[in-house]
């Protein structure tokens, strides 16, 4: 039965030598903190599908509802339930935590994790801000091969994306030259009745950050660190904190030049990337995941027909999934080697989404690495911009007095 414990009492220091325990001959146990759609919709069927094939056990789980987490394990044969994250990696000392909860969470509790020798798979965003990744990636076991937080891109993952990686990494297409970035989705009034959407501190920022992340991180991936950025966003339909729509272009470092789409407003809801390269254009269209068959590749005139046909060969269809990425995590725990989607490579995407709104607010172009300690976008994605942070808004003075403008207080 469900063990569950709700003491909010804190439990002595937890925090062993960092060697990961040896995962040779034995299962990884794994938890899930947070039961909601997606820990229980997406995390426990990958943690369970690669049970079954001997890989991992869920051993338990965790949410603040007491009885919810009770009948949840009690539903899914999971043997322990808490609410108390501190007390569960005490008594269980999983090898593997899943964190699925709200966004404004996942710093302290991955954290928390690591600190308990435990690695860690957060759901994206992974944190608010730049300031809060940096300091998740210094409690890393990085010397001693782990533990390490890797965060869910599972787009990124899958025969897909592998073998468009590929033919762009070899240069098979040529050099990419023009890409488009495309999430237009669609979300009313009463998805940001929930009270923690649309606001900087409980959601970290709007579509770009909750939504486009998924498919820039693909691109990302696919094309290569970016160079710069130079943004706009608004807030047209949705009486929130954030944008519900942004547009960006992008410069990458191999020249490569993309423009960038997230919104909230489209009812013709839509994920795409397009990538034109000297040899072939590449285009994936999708809604929150892929297979092979939505993918095409298109030559250029001319190109024999042999290599248009190597290119259309993905091979054996492997869905983009959490379970795609879970097996690779696991390979990676059992290596002791740093996963995909953590420490540099994860932050890549979010390091974008700080300059796309540096940009977008300031009206300036902004590049890689620029954002760093000291600037205000470092610790908070809307950087304490008139009319964007939370509590002020943007007046006009009248242009006929001294044409300028002033931030107040709301």
């Amino acid at each position: 039965m469900p063990t569950p414990s709700n003491d909010p009492s804190p439990t002595p220091d937890h925090r062993p030598d960092r060697h990961p325990a040896p995962l040779a001959g034995r299962r990884v146990r794994a938890a899930i903190v947070g039961i909601g759609a997606i820990g229980g919709g997406s995390h426990l069927p990958a943690l369970a599908r690669l049970a079954e094939e001997g890989e991992t056990e869920v051993v338990a789980a965790v949410d603040i509802d007491a009885d919810a987490v009770a009948k949840f394990c009690a539903g899914h044969g999971i043997p322990h339930g808490y609410t108390d994250l501190d007390r569960m990696l005490a008594e269980q000392r999983p090898d593997l935590v899943s964190i699925c909860t709200p966004p404004t969470l996942h710093r302290d509790q991955t954290i928390t994790a690591l600190r308990a020798g435990a690695w860690v798979w957060c759901e994206k965003p992974p944190v608010p801000t730049l300031a809060d990744f940096d300091a998740v990636e210094a409690e890393e076991g990085a010397a001693t091969g782990g533990p390490y937080a890797s965060i869910v891109f599972q787009h990124r993952f899958g025969s897909g994306a592998r073998h468009v990686r590929q033919l762009i990494a070899e240069r098979s297409l040529g050099r990419p030259l023009v890409a488009h970035c495309q999430t237009t989705w669609y979300r009313d009034t009463a998805y940001y009745a929930v009270p923690w959407r649309g606001r900087w501190a409980t959601e970290g920022g709007g579509p770009a950050m909750g939504h486009g992340i998924h498919q820039m991180d693909l691109l990302l991936d696919l094309l290569g660190p970016w160079s710069e950025v130079r943004a706009m966003a608004g807030r047209l339909v949705h009486d929130v904190e954030t944008e519900d729509v942004s547009t960006a272009l992008v410069r990458f470092e191999s020249g490569a030049l993309a423009t960038v789409v997230n919104s909230v407003l489209s009812p013709d809801e839509v994920s795409r990337i397009r990538i034109d390269c000297e040899r072939a254009t590449v285009e994936l269209t999708h809604l929150y995941g892929h297979s092979n068959a939505d993918w095409s590749v298109t030559p250029a005139p001319g190109t024999p027909e042999g290599d248009a046909a190597a290119w259309r060969d993905f091979g054996e269809d492997v869905p983009s999934s959490h379970l795609a990425q879970l097996r690779e995590l696991v390979a990676s725990m059992r290596a002791g080697e740093r996963p995909r989607s953590s420490g540099a490579d994860g932050r890549t995407s979010l390091e974008l989404i700080a300059a796309l709104y540096k940009s977008a607010f300031t009206d300036a172009t902004v590049r890689r690495g620029e954002i760093g300690p000291g600037d205000p976008y470092y610790t908070a994605m809307h950087g304490g911009a008139p009319g964007w942070a939370p509590g002020t808004v943007q007046v006009s003075v009248d242009a006929s007095s001294v044409g300028t403008s002033e931030e107040i207080t709301a």
